[in-house]
């Protein structure tokens, strides 16, 4: 497996195509999440700070419901 596929449950999803975008809440911090929703089928994640490291791969449905929960305050600290 090259550093480039990622394995996400039994299926490997190649992400060397993937087009990373930085959050537009990220900021000028260097704390930045990056996405990739241009491949069939997945949605890339991954630190900023270490592009060749791990990135999670979502279903997009199931990256939508993350966002809808994180809009709706789902993750504030209380």
């Amino acid at each position: 497996m090259t550093d480039s596929v990622k394995r996400a449950g039994n299926v490997n999803v190649n992400l060397a195509r993937a087009t990373w975008r930085k959050s537009s809440y990220s900021g000028g911090t260097g704390n930045c999440v990056e996405i990739a929703d241009d491949l069939p089928g997945v949605v890339g994640v991954r630190d900023s700070k270490d592009p060749d490291g791990p990135a999670l791969v979502f279903t997009p449905g199931a990256w939508r419901s993350f966002i809808a929960e994180v809009r709706s305050g789902e993750f504030d600290q209380r």
